[in-house]
């Protein structure tokens, strides 16, 4: 497979020395692989602080800035980051307001944050943490415990930035984002398997016509294989197993979001099927988001997230945001 890098063994610090070219609002330390606002800490307000592996881009660096995270924490490529860094993070945005660490349900992540809160609470930092498991293709898969946490990420880290940005104290910020996990729900399908920089070769074997309903952003398996189907075919299963386990009574936030290598030409036409299913559905829309924002390298798919949504939680997802990834109102 032919990749645009130097080594596989310094994709990620390649990686985020070109970050730090291309966004000098962020304050991004090569060495220690922590990217941080440039004014953090801001006084009197919360820090959101979250990571995981290299390869989601933009998740999780990519989102950080005013209105949403405060710090990210990158690791190795679909490898957790390490306590040392999420500690270094948590102490560059602490303001004396506390800490919100956001962490996507893998075992490594989970295992890892929360040694990285003992140790920041030993370093006088109050620290709450909220566990983001939206999928609900699988219960437990090669890297989780329960269901994984994916697309829904987006959602918990841009309302509960808005949250912090306000001023609203940790304990709210923290329901908040629980608040938003609890009633989103996501589904993915992979076309194509993700080569690794380590591996240069596909992780797993998807024969052409084939493709997986309901991958992990590692690249774990789904429900089911089938013969290739037509996007509509896929926005009603993949719509349909969310509202399966969701039963929205307001409106909902939805999330057409690309694995990586799936055009935007594509992934609008499959909004436009996934919005024909709501709608037979009954289930009315709030605002819509397309694009890849939480990917896996060069796997070609996509996943759909909803997420309902209250009058305040719309009104924070609204409020401006200003991130490498995601920007608006300002």
């Amino acid at each position: 497979m032919k990749m645009l890098i130097n080594v596989p063994e310094t994709v990620v610090a390649d990686a985020l020395r070109g970050m730090a070219a291309a966004h000098p609002e962020l304050t991004v330390d090569v060495e220690n692989r922590v990217v941080v606002r440039k004014d953090a800490p801001v006084a009197g307000k919360v820090g959101l602080v979250s990571g995981g592996g290299s390869g989601h881009e933009p998740l999780h660096g990519g989102f950080v800035g005013p209105g949403m995270l405060s710090a990210a924490c990158p690791g190795e490529v679909f490898t957790s980051p390490v306590p040392d860094q999420m500690v270094r993070a948590a102490a560059a945005v602490d303001s004396g307001a506390g800490v919100l660490f956001i962490v996507k349900n893998y075992t490594g992540d989970v295992l890892n944050f929360d040694m990285a809160a003992e140790l920041a609470e030993d370093e006088g930092i109050q620290v709450a943490k909220v566990l983001v498991n939206d999928d609900v293709a699988v219960t437990d898969s090669l890297y989780t415990a329960g269901r994984r946490g994916t697309g829904a990420t987006l959602f918990v880290e841009k309302i509960a930035g808005a949250a912090a940005e306000e001023g609203q104290p940790l304990e709210r910020v923290e329901a908040l984002a629980k608040q938003v996990n609890e009633n989103s729900r996501s589904f993915g399908v992979a076309l194509s398997a993700v080569t690794t920089p380590a591996k240069g070769s596909p992780t797993f074997d998807l024969p052409a016509g084939e493709l997986e309903l309901g991958i992990g952003i590692h690249g774990e398996p789904g429900r089911e294989r089938r013969a290739m189907m037509t996007s509509g075919e896929i926005a009603e299963f993949a719509v349909g197993a969310i509202l399966d386990d969701l039963t929205p009574r307001n409106p909902v936030l939805v999330l057409v979001n690309g694995m990586g290598a799936t055009p935007l030409l594509e992934l609008y036409g499959f909004n436009a099927e996934v919005q024909q299913v709501l709608g037979e559905r009954g289930v009315p829309v709030a605002r819509v988001l397309v694009g890849n924002y939480v990917t896996s390298l060069d796997m070609a798919g996509a996943s759909v997230t909803l997420c309902q949504v209250d009058e305040e939680l719309l009104r924070l997802w609204d409020a401006p945001v200003s991130t490498p990834g995601l920007r608006w109102g300002m």
